[in-house]
Parts: C-alpha cells; sequence; structure tokens
C-alpha cells in the first residue's frame, strides 16, 4: 500500500501538470484581447464585433462544457485533458492562418471546444487528490496558472507582434507547448474517486445527477457569483489593453505590460496568500472562508469604481487602485471553487463544475465582452452627437470605452452580495454532503 508520504507527492506532481497546462489555457485564450487593435484597424471592426470574438468562445465553452463535465464523471480524466489540451493548441495554430474576422470568430470557436474539456476534469482530480482542509491552496496553486498565464501573454505577445511584424505570430508560438505538454497527461495515474474523503465513497454514479447539484441551495448563490465575477473578469481581460492605448495613449507593447501587472502580477499574491489564509479561516469557521471572499470582493469593487474615476494624467493612481482592486478579486477562487467541492459528492464534482461553468459562461463570460463593447459603441455616438459633430474619431471611442467600464465594479460588488448569502447555506449543505457519502456505505 502507498504511503501518505509517496500519496503526497504524486498528488503534488499532477498538481504541477494541471497548473502548466491551466497557464497555457489562459494564455491562449488572451493573445486575442492583446491584438485587439491591430486586429480593429485590419478589418476595420466595431468594439461589439470586437467583444463578439471573446463572447462566441465563451458560448461554445460553455455549451461543450455540460457533456464534457458529465464524461468527466465516468470516463478517464487524464485522457479528457491530454485529447482536450491537444485540440485547443492545434486551433489556437491555426488561427493565424484566419483571413478575415467570420474565420477567425470561428476557429477561436474550435480552442473553446478543446478548452471546455479542461476545468471540469481537473477540478475533479483535485478533490481527489487533496483533502478538504488543503484545497483552497491547491485550487489556489493550479488557478496560479490563470494570472502566470495573464502575465506571460501581457509581457510577450507584444513583443512577439513587434518582432516578426504580424499580429499572427504569437498563435503559431503558443501552440507547440502545448502538444507537447499534452502528452504528459496520458501517463498519470488517476486517484480513486473520493480518495480523498474522510469515509468511503460509492462507486456507484448517482441518478438524476444535475438535479442532485441543482437542488444545493449554496450552489445556486456560487452560480450566480459565477455570473457576475466572470462578466467583469473577461471585460477588463479583453477591453484593458485597448482602454490603455485609446485612454491613456500607450503603445501596444507598453499597454499589454502594464496590464500584465494589474491582472496578473496581482493574481501571484491574491491565489497563494489568499489560498493560505482561506485555508486557515476555514480551520476554524466553515463559513468563514466565504465571508474572507464576500469582504474581499466588497473592498475590490470599491478600489476598481475609485480607480475609473481617475482623469487621463492619473494613469499611474487608475494602474495602481485597479491593480489592488484585483488582487483582492482573486480570492474569488480561493474561497469559491473549495466549497463547491464541500458541498457536492465525489461522483458528482465534474458535473457540478460543468454547470457552474456552463452558466457563468454563458450569462456572465460571454456577456462580458459583447455587453461592455455594445454599451462602447454607445457611449461613443452620444459623446460624438454631443459634442456637435459627425466625425468618428479615436477620442469618442476613448470616451465610450472608458465608460462602459463602470459596468465592472457595479458587477463584482453583485459578486461579493452572492458569495456573503452563498456563506449563510453553506455549513448546512456540506454536512448534509457528509451524511449522505456516510449513508451510502
Amino acid at each position: 500500500m502507498e504511503s501518505n508520504s509517496n500519496q503526497a507527492k504524486h498528488a503534488w506532481r499532477i498538481l504541477i501538470l494541471l497548473f502548466l497546462a491551466n497557464l497555457l489555457n489562459f494564455f491562449d485564450r488572451t493573445i486575442p484581447a492583446i491584438i485587439i487593435e491591430p486586429i480593429r484597424h485590419e478589418w476595420d471592426l466595431s468594439d461589439l464585433q470586437l467583444g463578439i470574438v471573446g463572447s462566441a468562445f465563451t458560448v461554445i465553452y460553455a455549451i461543450a462544457g455540460l457533456p464534457l463535465g458529465r464524461l468527466a464523471d465516468s470516463w478517464s480524466r487524464k485522457k479528457i485533458i491530454g485529447w482536450g489540451l491537444a485540440i485547443w493548441s492545434a486551433f489556437t495554430a491555426l488561427n493565424g492562418y484566419a483571413w478575415n474576422y467570420l474565420s477567425f470568430v470561428s476557429v477561436r470557436m474550435g480552442v473553446g471546444i478543446g478548452e471546455a474539456s479542461y476545468a471540469p476534469a481537473a477540478n475533479s482530480l483535485i478533490g481527489d487528490l487533496f483533502p478538504s482542509h488543503k484545497r483552497a491552496r491547491a485550487v489556489g496553486i493550479f488557478m496560479l496558472g490563470l494570472p502566470l498565464g495573464l502575465v506571460l501573454a501581457f509581457f510577450t505577445v507584444g513583443a512577439m507582434v513587434k518582432a516578426f511584424g504580424t499580429w499572427r505570430a504569437p498563435f503559431f508560438i503558443a501552440a507547440l507547448p502545448g502538444i507537447l505538454l499534452s502528452i504528459f497527461f496520458f501517463f498519470i495515474r488517476e486517484p480513486e474517486r473520493g480518495a480523498a474523503e474522510s469515509v468511503q465513497v460509492s462507486k456507484v454514479t448517482p441518478s438524476q445527477p444535475i438535479k442532485k447539484v441543482l437542488k444545493i441551495p449554496t450552489m445556486w448563490w456560487i452560480i450566480l457569483s459565477g455570473l457576475t465575477f466572470n462578466f467583469a473578469a473577461y471585460a477588463v481581460n479583453s477591453f484593458l489593453v485597448s482602454l490603455l492605448q485609446r485612454y491613456y495613449h500607450f503603445t501596444l507593447v507598453k499597454a499589454a505590460i502594464t496590464t500584465g501587472f494589474i491582472v496578473g502580477i496581482t493574481g501571484l499574491v491574491g491565489l497563494t496568500l489568499g489560498g493560505w489564509i482561506a485555508d486557515k479561516i476555514h480551520q476554524r469557521s466553515e463559513r468563514g472562508r466565504l465571508l474572507f471572499g464576500a469582504f474581499n470582493l466588497f473592498v475590490s469593487g470599491i478600489l476598481i469604481l475609485l480607480a475609473l474615476l481617475q482623469s487621463e494624467e492619473m494613469v499611474l493612481f487608475f494602474s495602481l487602485l485597479l491593480g489592488f482592486g484585483w488582487l483582492l478579486s482573486y480570492n474569488y477562487y480561493t474561497c469559491v471553487y473549495p466549497a463547491i467541492q464541500d458541498v457536492i459528492e465525489p461522483r458528482l464534482r465534474a458535473t457540478a463544475m460543468a454547470i457552474y461553468f456552463a452558466a457563468m459562461y454563458l450569462l456572465g463570460g460571454a456577456a462580458g465582452p459583447a455587453v461592455v463593447g455594445w454599451f462602447s459603441d454607445y457611449l461613443t455616438r452620444s459623446a460624438m452627437l454631443r459634442s456637435g459633430t459627425s466625425e468618428m474619431t479615436e477620442q469618442f471611442k476613448a470616451i465610450g470605452l472608458h465608460d462602459s467600464l463602470y459596468l465592472i465594479p457595479v458587477t463584482v460588488l453583485l459578486t461579493s452580495l452572492f458569495v456573503f448569502l452563498a456563506s449563510k447555506s453553506f455549513a448546512k449543505d456540506a454536512s448534509e454532503m457528509k451524511r449522505s457519502l456516510e449513508g451510502k456505505v
């Protein structure tokens, strides 16, 4: 029988692979947000069309995630991850061959199908590799792939475009490491379902899985929090580089690197320190982890609002306020993701994550870029009409985009409210999950 020490080492080795795949996941999906202005000028696109690039990806990601999440509860999770990673990397390379706007959007949807296989299977594995009191830290390390993927993308993609003289180059470069990494997943040893639980878990797949997940009150509040948080996150990731170029007159490289600090570097602190604090709080109070997340999100929303109130000349204060606000917002992941594992029985966890992702991406992540893009176009036209001119200048487009981003602090504050409401039902739902497992032994 394998010792606890060897089991722990095995768990950490798999977690490192999952982290690396998550890093590539967010690197690949971030590239379009960095090259947004060159694409806009090449194909003469509106902000709504630019927003639809991210929204189309997110819609297909959410729809494909449901059947792939169900598959991850009954089939080999390592094979799902391995094939998914290879597929999304291949489609990333194909993006470099796009010849017009429609072809670009279509290939992004292919990337979305590949990436949809990843999160439910990966989170299910983490739930079986680490016990409840260690999951926030494990999720925090896994989710470090998000900010590090953003940092790597924002710090390098602009330089790639400049070095090769084309926005297409980053897509070709990004594909190779994903294809290579996918091979490793086929050789890992999967843990048994429920291996990290304190009681033995039934090997029978529960009937009516979606209905059982949606009967849990905490899941409803968590799903609502996912809608609002991903609305904010995807809108910021889609338009922050463009805002810095238009409103603050940065070059592409400078705007990308600044964005990397604001939404990427901050995550390294938010996820590592936040995950450690969340686990400590959880050991003292069952609902303390979610309360910690709700408080951080509330402060985050206030700081993001203050950042947007800064004038063009105060770009340093804008960056500092937005960066610190975004740092606090990363605690959403280390508080909410482990909570899902604690209220959902092991053989339903991939399904629960798939439902959660489908809802939050379809109604939140997909809506964010499209709604902000539409609102930006509307405010741009309004600013132009108020000035009494019929000429659509870059100045009006800068004002419209900036003012549309006031939607971000509103949705972050709503996220804080939903996480707080989830904390009120969490203890009861977590206890019922444990009792249901004991009753099946």
